[in-house]
Protein backbone atom coordinates (compact mmCIF):
# COMPACT_ATOMS: atom_id res chain seq x y z
CA UNK A 1 0.00 0.00 0.00
CA UNK A 2 2.81 2.69 1.26
CA UNK A 3 4.41 2.10 -2.47
CA UNK A 4 1.86 2.49 -4.67
CA UNK A 5 -0.12 5.40 -2.62
CA UNK A 6 2.03 8.06 -4.07
CA UNK A 7 2.08 6.56 -7.39
CA UNK A 8 -1.68 6.80 -7.52
CA UNK A 9 -1.46 9.94 -5.63
CA UNK A 10 0.62 11.97 -8.55
CA UNK A 11 -1.42 10.33 -11.30
CA UNK A 12 -4.73 11.90 -9.88
CA UNK A 13 -3.15 15.29 -10.05
CA UNK A 14 -1.57 15.20 -13.15
CA UNK A 15 -5.77 14.03 -14.12
CA UNK A 16 -7.09 17.14 -12.86
CA UNK A 17 -4.21 19.39 -14.27
CA UNK A 18 -4.52 17.53 -17.69
CA UNK A 19 -8.39 18.25 -17.34
CA UNK A 20 -7.68 21.85 -16.62
CA UNK A 21 -5.54 22.50 -19.59
CA UNK A 22 -7.55 23.83 -22.57
CA UNK A 23 -7.11 21.72 -25.99
CA UNK A 24 -6.98 22.71 -29.05
CA UNK A 25 -10.40 22.20 -31.57
CA UNK A 26 -8.56 19.58 -33.78
CA UNK A 27 -7.84 17.53 -30.24
CA UNK A 28 -11.06 17.77 -28.60
CA UNK A 29 -12.66 14.70 -28.10
CA UNK A 30 -15.54 15.60 -30.20
CA UNK A 31 -16.15 18.36 -32.69
CA UNK A 32 -18.72 19.76 -35.10
CA UNK A 33 -18.23 17.60 -38.39
CA UNK A 34 -17.28 14.31 -37.21
CA UNK A 35 -17.65 11.93 -39.51
CA UNK A 36 -20.18 9.34 -39.73
CA UNK A 37 -21.37 6.88 -41.80
CA UNK A 38 -20.83 4.00 -40.13
CA UNK A 39 -24.68 3.22 -39.79
CA UNK A 40 -26.71 1.83 -43.22
CA UNK A 41 -30.10 0.81 -42.26
CA UNK A 42 -30.63 0.59 -46.35
CA UNK A 43 -28.89 -1.70 -48.45
CA UNK A 44 -27.58 -0.45 -51.64
CA UNK A 45 -30.20 -2.12 -53.29
CA UNK A 46 -33.45 -0.90 -51.45
CA UNK A 47 -31.49 2.90 -52.59
CA UNK A 48 -31.43 2.11 -55.96
CA UNK A 49 -34.83 1.55 -55.55
CA UNK A 50 -36.08 4.16 -53.87
CA UNK A 51 -34.10 6.31 -56.27
CA UNK A 52 -36.00 5.03 -59.52
CA UNK A 53 -39.47 5.47 -57.30
CA UNK A 54 -38.96 8.53 -56.60
CA UNK A 55 -38.36 9.13 -60.19
CA UNK A 56 -41.09 7.85 -61.37
CA UNK A 57 -43.24 10.09 -58.81
CA UNK A 58 -41.57 12.76 -60.36
CA UNK A 59 -42.18 11.96 -64.10
CA UNK A 60 -45.93 10.28 -63.34
CA UNK A 61 -47.49 12.36 -60.47
CA UNK A 62 -45.81 15.76 -60.94
CA UNK A 63 -45.78 18.29 -58.33
CA UNK A 64 -49.21 20.73 -58.45
CA UNK A 65 -49.44 24.74 -57.29
CA UNK A 66 -46.17 26.15 -58.37
CA UNK A 67 -46.67 29.61 -58.51
CA UNK A 68 -46.04 31.49 -62.14
CA UNK A 69 -42.44 32.61 -61.79
CA UNK A 70 -41.59 28.66 -60.49
CA UNK A 71 -43.43 27.52 -63.38
CA UNK A 72 -41.55 29.54 -65.95
CA UNK A 73 -38.04 28.54 -64.25
CA UNK A 74 -38.53 25.16 -64.05
CA UNK A 75 -40.57 24.44 -67.38
CA UNK A 76 -37.08 26.50 -68.76
CA UNK A 77 -34.90 24.12 -67.27
CA UNK A 78 -36.85 21.15 -68.43
CA UNK A 79 -39.93 20.14 -66.65
CA UNK A 80 -43.24 19.84 -68.48
CA UNK A 81 -46.28 21.67 -67.42
CA UNK A 82 -49.67 19.28 -67.70
CA UNK A 83 -53.15 20.07 -68.46
CA UNK A 84 -53.90 19.24 -64.86
CA UNK A 85 -51.20 22.23 -63.92
CA UNK A 86 -48.78 19.65 -62.49
CA UNK A 87 -45.39 20.01 -63.39
CA UNK A 88 -43.68 16.92 -63.94
CA UNK A 89 -39.49 16.21 -64.38
CA UNK A 90 -38.42 13.95 -66.77
CA UNK A 91 -35.26 11.41 -65.41
CA UNK A 92 -32.80 13.03 -67.31
CA UNK A 93 -33.47 16.70 -65.96
CA UNK A 94 -33.38 15.27 -62.28
CA UNK A 95 -30.00 13.62 -62.78
CA UNK A 96 -28.52 16.35 -65.03
CA UNK A 97 -30.01 18.56 -61.69
CA UNK A 98 -28.37 16.16 -59.14
CA UNK A 99 -24.86 16.33 -61.03
CA UNK A 100 -24.38 19.93 -61.64
CA UNK A 101 -25.78 20.78 -57.68
CA UNK A 102 -23.74 22.19 -55.17
CA UNK A 103 -22.53 19.18 -53.52
CA UNK A 104 -20.36 20.97 -50.87
CA UNK A 105 -22.01 23.71 -48.76
CA UNK A 106 -19.98 26.18 -46.00
CA UNK A 107 -22.46 27.75 -43.71
CA UNK A 108 -20.84 30.55 -42.22
CA UNK A 109 -21.00 31.56 -38.41
CA UNK A 110 -20.54 35.36 -37.98
CA UNK A 111 -17.63 34.30 -36.21
CA UNK A 112 -16.01 32.07 -38.66
CA UNK A 113 -14.82 29.34 -36.08
CA UNK A 114 -18.48 28.70 -36.22
CA UNK A 115 -18.18 28.00 -39.64
CA UNK A 116 -19.98 24.43 -40.80
CA UNK A 117 -18.56 22.36 -43.87
CA UNK A 118 -21.57 20.43 -44.95
CA UNK A 119 -19.92 17.22 -47.64
CA UNK A 120 -19.57 13.47 -47.28
CA UNK A 121 -20.28 12.00 -43.68
CA UNK A 122 -19.73 15.73 -41.63
CA UNK A 123 -22.12 16.07 -38.92
CA UNK A 124 -23.50 18.79 -37.08
CA UNK A 125 -26.03 19.14 -34.53
CA UNK A 126 -28.59 22.17 -33.94
CA UNK A 127 -31.88 23.60 -32.96
CA UNK A 128 -34.86 24.22 -35.27
CA UNK A 129 -38.77 23.52 -34.78
CA UNK A 130 -41.47 26.31 -34.64
CA UNK A 131 -42.38 26.04 -30.92
CA UNK A 132 -45.15 27.56 -29.83
CA UNK A 133 -44.89 27.55 -26.15
CA UNK A 134 -41.99 27.28 -23.78
CA UNK A 135 -41.61 24.59 -20.92
CA UNK A 136 -40.87 26.15 -17.69
CA UNK A 137 -39.38 22.65 -16.05
CA UNK A 138 -39.40 24.03 -12.35
CA UNK A 139 -43.34 23.85 -12.67
CA UNK A 140 -44.15 21.65 -15.35
CA UNK A 141 -46.60 24.75 -16.91
CA UNK A 142 -46.82 24.94 -21.03
CA UNK A 143 -46.90 29.19 -21.94
CA UNK A 144 -46.81 31.01 -24.97
CA UNK A 145 -43.31 31.63 -26.27
CA UNK A 146 -41.83 35.45 -27.06
CA UNK A 147 -38.58 37.07 -28.92
CA UNK A 148 -37.29 36.86 -25.32
CA UNK A 149 -37.42 33.37 -24.89
CA UNK A 150 -36.23 33.18 -28.53
CA UNK A 151 -33.09 35.01 -27.96
CA UNK A 152 -32.25 33.23 -24.49
CA UNK A 153 -32.39 30.19 -26.41
CA UNK A 154 -29.75 31.79 -28.80
CA UNK A 155 -27.81 32.95 -26.32
CA UNK A 156 -27.34 29.51 -24.28
CA UNK A 157 -26.75 27.93 -27.59
CA UNK A 158 -24.18 29.86 -28.33
CA UNK A 159 -22.02 28.95 -25.13
CA UNK A 160 -23.09 25.22 -25.89
CA UNK A 161 -19.74 22.92 -27.09
CA UNK A 162 -22.19 20.89 -28.75
CA UNK A 163 -24.73 22.62 -30.44
CA UNK A 164 -23.04 23.87 -33.92
CA UNK A 165 -26.23 26.05 -35.50
CA UNK A 166 -28.90 27.91 -34.51
CA UNK A 167 -32.15 27.77 -36.25
CA UNK A 168 -34.76 29.09 -34.82
CA UNK A 169 -36.85 26.88 -32.21
CA UNK A 170 -39.78 28.89 -31.02
CA UNK A 171 -42.23 31.44 -32.39
CA UNK A 172 -42.28 35.01 -31.35
CA UNK A 173 -46.47 34.77 -30.10
CA UNK A 174 -45.87 37.98 -28.52
CA UNK A 175 -45.67 39.87 -31.95
CA UNK A 176 -48.97 39.33 -33.53
CA UNK A 177 -47.35 41.30 -36.87
CA UNK A 178 -46.23 38.79 -39.08
CA UNK A 179 -43.52 40.83 -40.85
CA UNK A 180 -42.33 42.51 -37.16
CA UNK A 181 -42.02 38.87 -36.05
CA UNK A 182 -39.68 37.49 -39.01
CA UNK A 183 -37.56 40.75 -38.51
CA UNK A 184 -37.73 40.14 -34.59
CA UNK A 185 -36.79 36.97 -35.13
CA UNK A 186 -33.96 37.27 -37.22
CA UNK A 187 -32.70 39.91 -34.45
CA UNK A 188 -33.26 37.85 -31.93
CA UNK A 189 -31.38 34.90 -32.92
CA UNK A 190 -28.54 36.86 -34.56
CA UNK A 191 -28.14 39.11 -31.31
CA UNK A 192 -27.64 35.94 -29.20
CA UNK A 193 -25.15 34.09 -31.16
CA UNK A 194 -22.52 34.18 -33.71
CA UNK A 195 -23.25 30.48 -34.65
CA UNK A 196 -25.09 29.88 -38.14
CA UNK A 197 -28.51 31.20 -37.91
CA UNK A 198 -31.96 29.32 -39.37
CA UNK A 199 -34.88 31.02 -39.95
CA UNK A 200 -37.96 31.40 -42.12
CA UNK A 201 -40.22 34.47 -43.97
CA UNK A 202 -44.16 34.49 -43.89
CA UNK A 203 -44.64 36.24 -47.15
CA UNK A 204 -41.63 37.33 -49.97
CA UNK A 205 -42.00 41.17 -49.38
CA UNK A 206 -40.36 40.75 -45.99
CA UNK A 207 -37.16 39.34 -47.53
CA UNK A 208 -35.58 42.92 -48.25
CA UNK A 209 -35.93 43.85 -45.54
CA UNK A 210 -34.10 41.28 -43.73
CA UNK A 211 -31.41 41.39 -45.98
CA UNK A 212 -31.30 45.17 -45.63
CA UNK A 213 -30.60 44.46 -41.49
CA UNK A 214 -28.40 41.43 -42.50
CA UNK A 215 -26.09 43.75 -44.48
CA UNK A 216 -26.02 46.39 -41.37
CA UNK A 217 -24.69 43.89 -39.12
CA UNK A 218 -22.33 42.64 -41.78
CA UNK A 219 -21.16 45.69 -42.58
CA UNK A 220 -22.40 45.85 -45.77
CA UNK A 221 -24.13 43.68 -49.25
CA UNK A 222 -20.52 42.65 -50.30
CA UNK A 223 -19.56 41.52 -46.60
CA UNK A 224 -22.85 39.49 -46.08
CA UNK A 225 -22.73 37.96 -49.77
CA UNK A 226 -19.02 36.85 -49.10
CA UNK A 227 -20.17 35.15 -46.04
CA UNK A 228 -24.15 34.84 -45.52
CA UNK A 229 -24.06 33.44 -41.93
CA UNK A 230 -28.20 32.87 -41.96
CA UNK A 231 -29.88 30.58 -44.15
CA UNK A 232 -33.90 30.03 -45.17
CA UNK A 233 -35.86 27.28 -43.70
CA UNK A 234 -37.82 26.82 -46.56
CA UNK A 235 -40.98 24.59 -46.30
CA UNK A 236 -41.36 25.06 -50.25
CA UNK A 237 -43.87 22.27 -50.15
CA UNK A 238 -47.02 21.32 -48.91
CA UNK A 239 -47.05 17.19 -48.81
CA UNK A 240 -47.96 15.51 -50.42
CA UNK A 241 -46.72 16.95 -54.20
CA UNK A 242 -47.89 19.90 -53.96
CA UNK A 243 -45.28 23.27 -53.95
CA UNK A 244 -46.22 25.93 -51.55
CA UNK A 245 -47.14 28.69 -53.88
CA UNK A 246 -45.84 31.84 -50.88
CA UNK A 247 -43.08 30.14 -49.49
CA UNK A 248 -41.50 29.39 -53.29
CA UNK A 249 -41.77 32.80 -53.67
CA UNK A 250 -40.53 33.33 -50.84
CA UNK A 251 -37.11 30.96 -52.08
CA UNK A 252 -36.51 33.00 -55.32
CA UNK A 253 -36.41 36.25 -53.19
CA UNK A 254 -33.76 34.41 -50.91
CA UNK A 255 -31.77 33.13 -53.46
CA UNK A 256 -30.93 36.46 -55.35
CA UNK A 257 -29.82 37.70 -52.14
CA UNK A 258 -27.54 34.82 -51.67
CA UNK A 259 -28.82 33.40 -48.77
CA UNK A 260 -28.45 29.71 -48.46
CA UNK A 261 -31.37 27.38 -48.74
CA UNK A 262 -33.03 24.65 -46.45
CA UNK A 263 -35.32 22.65 -49.04
CA UNK A 264 -37.42 21.17 -46.45
CA UNK A 265 -40.25 18.43 -46.85
CA UNK A 266 -41.95 17.81 -43.64
CA UNK A 267 -44.64 15.21 -44.54
CA UNK A 268 -45.96 12.86 -42.33
CA UNK A 269 -46.05 9.35 -42.49
CA UNK A 270 -49.84 7.61 -42.66
CA UNK A 271 -51.19 11.21 -42.41
CA UNK A 272 -49.50 13.50 -45.84
CA UNK A 273 -46.80 10.96 -46.75
CA UNK A 274 -47.31 7.13 -46.95
CA UNK A 275 -47.22 5.58 -43.62
CA UNK A 276 -44.35 2.90 -44.50
CA UNK A 277 -41.18 4.04 -43.89
CA UNK A 278 -39.55 3.40 -47.44
CA UNK A 279 -42.61 5.29 -48.95
CA UNK A 280 -42.22 7.85 -46.77
CA UNK A 281 -38.65 8.57 -47.83
CA UNK A 282 -39.75 8.30 -51.38
CA UNK A 283 -42.16 10.83 -51.20
CA UNK A 284 -39.71 13.15 -49.66
CA UNK A 285 -36.67 12.49 -51.75
CA UNK A 286 -39.13 13.38 -54.63
CA UNK A 287 -40.95 16.60 -53.37
CA UNK A 288 -36.54 17.60 -52.40
CA UNK A 289 -35.48 16.76 -55.90
CA UNK A 290 -37.90 19.00 -57.38
CA UNK A 291 -37.13 21.37 -54.95
CA UNK A 292 -33.49 20.89 -56.33
CA UNK A 293 -34.54 21.58 -59.61
CA UNK A 294 -36.46 24.92 -58.65
CA UNK A 295 -33.22 26.49 -57.03
CA UNK A 296 -30.87 25.19 -60.29
CA UNK A 297 -32.88 26.56 -62.46
CA UNK A 298 -33.08 29.90 -60.86
CA UNK A 299 -29.23 30.35 -59.64
CA UNK A 300 -27.32 27.15 -60.84
CA UNK A 301 -25.37 25.77 -58.29
CA UNK A 302 -26.66 27.74 -55.20
CA UNK A 303 -26.10 26.46 -51.90
CA UNK A 304 -29.45 24.31 -51.32
CA UNK A 305 -29.54 22.03 -48.26
CA UNK A 306 -31.33 18.57 -49.35
CA UNK A 307 -33.91 18.73 -45.96
CA UNK A 308 -36.00 15.73 -46.09
CA UNK A 309 -38.05 16.35 -42.74
CA UNK A 310 -40.20 13.24 -43.05
CA UNK A 311 -42.27 12.75 -39.55
CA UNK A 312 -43.98 9.93 -38.19
CA UNK A 313 -47.26 9.09 -36.98
CA UNK A 314 -48.40 7.41 -34.13
CA UNK A 315 -51.54 5.43 -36.00
CA UNK A 316 -53.55 4.92 -32.92
CA UNK A 317 -54.20 8.73 -33.17
CA UNK A 318 -52.44 10.22 -36.01
CA UNK A 319 -50.97 12.79 -33.27
CA UNK A 320 -47.07 13.28 -34.44
CA UNK A 321 -44.59 11.29 -32.51
CA UNK A 322 -41.13 12.49 -33.03
CA UNK A 323 -39.32 10.65 -30.52
CA UNK A 324 -40.18 7.49 -31.69
CA UNK A 325 -37.81 4.68 -33.38
CA UNK A 326 -39.20 4.89 -36.99
CA UNK A 327 -38.31 8.42 -36.78
CA UNK A 328 -34.89 7.67 -35.90
CA UNK A 329 -34.83 5.15 -38.62
CA UNK A 330 -36.28 7.39 -41.09
CA UNK A 331 -33.83 10.29 -40.55
CA UNK A 332 -30.93 8.00 -41.08
CA UNK A 333 -32.54 6.04 -43.69
CA UNK A 334 -33.06 9.81 -45.48
CA UNK A 335 -29.38 10.49 -44.61
CA UNK A 336 -28.20 7.50 -46.47
CA UNK A 337 -30.21 8.98 -50.04
CA UNK A 338 -28.43 11.91 -49.05
CA UNK A 339 -24.94 10.13 -49.79
CA UNK A 340 -26.58 8.43 -52.55
CA UNK A 341 -26.77 11.65 -54.88
CA UNK A 342 -23.87 13.09 -52.78
CA UNK A 343 -25.79 15.95 -51.91
CA UNK A 344 -25.27 18.06 -48.52
CA UNK A 345 -28.38 17.01 -46.43
CA UNK A 346 -30.32 17.33 -43.57
CA UNK A 347 -32.99 15.84 -41.12
CA UNK A 348 -34.46 15.71 -37.78
CA UNK A 349 -33.38 13.92 -34.77
CA UNK A 350 -33.74 14.48 -30.75
CA UNK A 351 -37.50 15.72 -30.50
CA UNK A 352 -39.59 14.07 -27.78
CA UNK A 353 -42.88 13.49 -27.45
CA UNK A 354 -42.44 13.88 -23.28
CA UNK A 355 -43.60 17.35 -22.36
CA UNK A 356 -40.51 17.48 -19.54
CA UNK A 357 -36.62 16.91 -19.63
CA UNK A 358 -37.87 13.29 -18.15
CA UNK A 359 -36.30 9.86 -18.60
CA UNK A 360 -38.92 9.13 -21.57
CA UNK A 361 -37.52 12.85 -22.93
CA UNK A 362 -33.65 10.75 -22.45
CA UNK A 363 -34.69 7.91 -24.51
CA UNK A 364 -36.35 9.28 -27.28
CA UNK A 365 -33.63 12.38 -28.01
CA UNK A 366 -30.88 9.84 -27.89
CA UNK A 367 -32.02 7.35 -30.26
CA UNK A 368 -32.56 9.04 -33.06
CA UNK A 369 -29.54 11.49 -32.04
CA UNK A 370 -27.14 8.57 -32.13
CA UNK A 371 -28.75 6.80 -35.04
CA UNK A 372 -28.94 10.37 -37.29
CA UNK A 373 -25.32 10.60 -36.30
CA UNK A 374 -23.58 7.02 -37.15
CA UNK A 375 -25.62 7.39 -40.37
CA UNK A 376 -23.55 10.62 -41.12
CA UNK A 377 -26.37 13.17 -41.29
CA UNK A 378 -24.73 16.37 -42.16
CA UNK A 379 -27.58 18.92 -40.45
CA UNK A 380 -29.24 17.13 -37.51
CA UNK A 381 -31.79 19.50 -36.94
CA UNK A 382 -34.38 19.89 -33.64
CA UNK A 383 -31.41 17.77 -31.52
CA UNK A 384 -32.21 19.28 -28.58
CA UNK A 385 -34.93 21.44 -26.22
CA UNK A 386 -38.01 20.00 -28.44
CA UNK A 387 -41.02 18.59 -26.81
CA UNK A 388 -44.65 17.60 -26.74
CA UNK A 389 -43.75 16.37 -30.66
CA UNK A 390 -42.47 19.88 -31.76
CA UNK A 391 -45.11 21.89 -29.64
CA UNK A 392 -42.79 22.75 -26.81
CA UNK A 393 -39.25 24.16 -26.12
CA UNK A 394 -37.38 23.52 -23.34
CA UNK A 395 -34.14 25.69 -22.07
CA UNK A 396 -33.16 23.55 -19.11
CA UNK A 397 -33.78 20.75 -22.36
CA UNK A 398 -31.49 22.90 -24.29
CA UNK A 399 -28.61 22.48 -21.99
CA UNK A 400 -29.28 18.76 -21.38
CA UNK A 401 -28.92 18.02 -24.88
CA UNK A 402 -25.57 19.37 -24.92
CA UNK A 403 -24.12 16.88 -22.92
CA UNK A 404 -26.69 13.63 -24.90
CA UNK A 405 -25.34 15.65 -28.05
CA UNK A 406 -21.96 15.24 -26.70
CA UNK A 407 -22.39 11.38 -26.01
CA UNK A 408 -23.52 10.89 -29.42
CA UNK A 409 -20.87 11.95 -31.34
CA UNK A 410 -18.57 10.66 -29.11
CA UNK A 411 -20.28 7.54 -30.67
CA UNK A 412 -20.07 9.04 -34.32
CA UNK A 413 -16.05 9.37 -33.65
CA UNK A 414 -16.21 5.71 -33.17
CA UNK A 415 -13.16 3.70 -32.36
CA UNK A 416 -9.37 4.81 -33.86
CA UNK A 417 -7.37 1.63 -34.42
CA UNK A 418 -3.10 2.28 -34.35
CA UNK A 419 0.17 1.00 -32.96
CA UNK A 420 -0.68 3.61 -30.22
CA UNK A 421 -4.23 2.51 -29.24
CA UNK A 422 -3.37 -1.26 -29.86
CA UNK A 423 -1.01 -0.69 -26.32
CA UNK A 424 0.86 -3.72 -26.38
CA UNK A 425 3.71 -1.83 -25.41
CA UNK A 426 1.81 -0.29 -22.40
CA UNK A 427 -0.01 -3.44 -21.60
CA UNK A 428 3.67 -5.36 -21.30
CA UNK A 429 5.19 -2.57 -19.01
CA UNK A 430 1.79 -2.41 -16.58
CA UNK A 431 1.81 -5.93 -16.26
CA UNK A 432 6.18 -6.90 -16.31
CA UNK A 433 7.11 -4.82 -13.27
CA UNK A 434 5.18 -2.36 -13.71
CA UNK A 435 2.35 -1.18 -11.10
CA UNK A 436 -0.47 -3.36 -12.55
CA UNK A 437 -2.48 -0.76 -13.20
CA UNK A 438 -2.98 2.02 -16.11
CA UNK A 439 -3.76 5.11 -13.59
CA UNK A 440 -0.45 6.76 -13.87
CA UNK A 441 0.39 6.07 -17.26
CA UNK A 442 1.55 8.24 -20.02
CA UNK A 443 -0.42 6.75 -22.43
CA UNK A 444 -3.82 7.31 -19.58
CA UNK A 445 -2.84 11.20 -19.29
CA UNK A 446 -2.55 11.53 -22.78
CA UNK A 447 -5.35 10.50 -23.44
CA UNK A 448 -7.76 11.37 -20.93
CA UNK A 449 -9.25 14.64 -22.85
CA UNK A 450 -8.48 13.55 -26.16
CA UNK A 451 -10.46 10.12 -25.95
CA UNK A 452 -12.74 10.75 -23.12
CA UNK A 453 -16.16 13.13 -22.91
CA UNK A 454 -17.02 14.27 -19.47
CA UNK A 455 -20.67 15.51 -18.96
CA UNK A 456 -20.98 18.96 -17.77
CA UNK A 457 -24.48 18.42 -16.04
CA UNK A 458 -24.43 14.24 -15.91
CA UNK A 459 -23.33 13.00 -12.22
CA UNK A 460 -21.04 10.34 -12.03
CA UNK A 461 -20.23 10.14 -8.68
CA UNK A 462 -20.92 7.31 -5.92
CA UNK A 463 -24.16 7.20 -4.34
CA UNK A 464 -22.40 8.41 -1.46
CA UNK A 465 -20.64 11.33 -2.84
CA UNK A 466 -23.81 12.37 -4.58
CA UNK A 467 -25.55 12.58 -1.04
CA UNK A 468 -22.42 14.81 0.07
CA UNK A 469 -23.42 16.98 -2.35
CA UNK A 470 -26.54 17.41 -1.44
CA UNK A 471 -28.18 14.96 -3.91
CA UNK A 472 -28.12 17.33 -7.08
CA UNK A 473 -30.99 17.45 -9.37
CA UNK A 474 -30.22 16.92 -13.26
CA UNK A 475 -33.11 19.64 -14.15
CA UNK A 476 -31.66 22.08 -11.13
CA UNK A 477 -28.49 21.54 -12.55
CA UNK A 478 -29.56 22.50 -15.68
CA UNK A 479 -31.22 25.88 -14.40
CA UNK A 480 -28.56 26.97 -12.23
CA UNK A 481 -26.11 26.98 -15.78
CA UNK A 482 -29.13 28.65 -17.76
CA UNK A 483 -29.62 31.14 -14.79
CA UNK A 484 -25.63 31.78 -15.18
CA UNK A 485 -26.01 32.56 -18.72
CA UNK A 486 -28.88 34.78 -18.59
CA UNK A 487 -27.31 37.09 -16.08
CA UNK A 488 -24.87 38.40 -18.54
CA UNK A 489 -25.32 39.85 -21.48
CA UNK A 490 -24.72 38.54 -24.85
CA UNK A 491 -21.48 38.46 -26.32
CA UNK A 492 -23.13 37.92 -29.96
CA UNK A 493 -25.19 41.77 -29.17
CA UNK A 494 -23.99 44.32 -31.88
CA UNK A 495 -21.82 46.72 -31.93
CA UNK A 496 -23.88 50.14 -30.57
CA UNK A 497 -23.69 52.42 -33.80
CA UNK A 498 -24.66 49.10 -35.91
CA UNK A 499 -27.76 48.33 -33.24
CA UNK A 500 -29.04 51.67 -33.19
CA UNK A 501 -28.84 51.90 -36.85
CA UNK A 502 -31.15 48.24 -37.08
CA UNK A 503 -33.43 50.02 -34.30
CA UNK A 504 -33.88 53.39 -36.05
CA UNK A 505 -34.84 51.41 -39.12
CA UNK A 506 -36.95 48.25 -37.75
CA UNK A 507 -39.24 48.21 -34.72
CA UNK A 508 -37.23 46.27 -32.70
CA UNK A 509 -39.16 44.36 -29.89
CA UNK A 510 -35.67 43.25 -27.26
CA UNK A 511 -34.73 45.82 -25.36
CA UNK A 512 -31.44 47.38 -26.16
Amino acid sequence: MTATAPRRSGGRAARRDARAAPLADTLRPVRPGLDGGLYHPLTEAQMHRIHAAALDALEQIGLADAPPSGVEYMTRAGATLGTDGRLRFPRALIEDTVARANRAITLHGRDPRHDLSLSGNRVHYGTAGAAVHLVDAATGEYRESTVQDLHDAARIADTLDNIHFVQRPMVCRDIPDNREMDLNTLYACCAGTTKHVGVSFTEPEFVADALEMLHLIAGGEAAWRARPFVSNSNCFVVPPMKFATESCRVMEEVIRGGMPVLLLSAGQAGATAPAPIAGAIVQAVAECLAGLVYVNAVKPGHPAIFGTWPFVSDLRTGAMSGGSGEQALLSAGCAQMHKFYGLPGGAVGGIADSKLPDMQAGWEQATSNVMAGLSGLNMVYEAAGMHASLLGFCHESLILGDDLIGQALRCVRGIEVDEDTLSLEVIREACIGGPGHYLGAGQTLARMQTDYLYPACANRASPKEWVEQGQPDLVATATARKDRVLATRAPARFAADVDAAIRARFAIHLGA
